[in-house]
């Protein structure tokens, strides 16, 4: 079956970096398009990036410029670099997969996610 799992959270000060990994099993990598979303405690999930099955990548304005999401067909799996981390950056990171060639940053498009990898990010 599908499986998702992340890696990569952790403390930071803010202007520090991270990189955020999604181990990707149980499909063929290349035929799905893939994001990362995050949830803050008391908001909704919101998406952070995609990337489609041909590369194309959307970002959310808060993260543009700062996020780069990237993926390795080899390895089956995707990552989120994190640069210039701010505050309001702390969330639970979730990845998610889609059997579409094309993604965005709604939830409901995906039909996959990971359990999710916390990133805190102290002023």
């Amino acid at each position: 079956q599908v499986q998702l799992v992340e890696s990569g959270g952790g403390s930071v000060q803010a202007g520090g970096s991270l990189r955020l990994s999604c181990a990707a099993s149980g499909y063929t990598f290349s035929r799905y398009c893939m994001g990362w979303f995050r949830q803050a405690p008391g908001k909704e999930r919101e998406g952070v990036a995609s990337i489609d099955t041909d590369g194309m990548t959307k970002y959310a304005e808060a993260v543009k410029g700062r996020f780069t999401i990237s993926q390795d067909s080899a390895k089956n799996t995707l990552s989120l670099q994190m640069n210039a981390l701010k505050s309001e950056d702390t969330a639970m990171y979730h990845c998610a997969a889609a059997e579409f060639k094309m993604c965005g940053l709604r939830d409901l498009q995906y039909k996959y996610w990971g359990q999710g990898t916390q990133v805190t990010v102290s002023s």
